[in-house]
């Protein structure tokens, strides 16, 4: 049965000793029900899998789910603080990050996880050529993702590998739920070039 991970959360995960093996790492940031981690999981076992999620019901879900999975980890705590002390550097093969809180009002973008500061530790935490997955259903805070992307050095906007990604990528309950209502979906995948200094 799949455990949250055992961690201070004052120093990097040992990984190793968390998944028992060494394979590319996948991060989830925001798991949600788990749906999307298990799935992805399922069919890449070769690789690792963490979730990442601040709310205990979630993660309490997501760890049922997971339950017989080898390869899957979940991790109980805010997603920016999990990438920027957590994470070790060059550890992370690929983030998925699906449907953020867009904190969609003037005074509260603030808020918005997607910033400058955040693109720094993801940076950090990925491989050489890692990448990152964005999913929005919210034009305004692509709009600004995609900013904050191209004004970071560190980072390529890898456009073909969002649309040919999408299809092998498993649906999130998010997005299901947009699709029914119509809404469009906005993705974006950014791609690890240079260092960051």
């Amino acid at each position: 049965m799949i455990e949250l991970i055992p961690a201070t959360y004052l120093t990097p995960l040992d990984l190793l000793a968390i998944f028992g093996c060494t394979a590319p790492l996948q991060v989830d940031l925001g798991c949600g029900d788990g749906n999307f981690l298990c799935e992805l999981a399922q069919a890449c076992p070769q690789r690792n899998f963490l979730g990442v999620d601040k709310m205990a019901g979630r993660v309490e879900k997501t760890c049922r789910k997971a339950a017989a999975l080898e390869n899957v980890r979940v991790l109980n705590v805010e997603i920016s603080y999990a990438v920027r002390f957590l994470l070790p550097p060059g550890s992370v093969e690929t983030f998925y990050l699906s449907f953020p809180d867009p904190w969609p009002k003037r005074r509260h973008h603030r808020r918005r996880l997607v910033t400058t500061e955040f693109l720094d530790s993801i940076h950090r935490a990925l491989t050489t050529d890692g990448t990152f997955h964005i999913a929005t259903d919210h034009l305004d805070y692509f709009e600004q993702i995609q900013r904050v992307a191209r004004n970071h050095f560190g980072f390529a906007l890898d456009d073909s590998n969002a649309s040919s990604a999408r299809t092998a990528l498993p649906s999130t309950k998010f997005e299901r739920r947009f699709r029914q209502r119509g809404a469009p979906i906005y993705r974006l995948a950014l791609r690890k070039i240079s260092s960051v200094t």
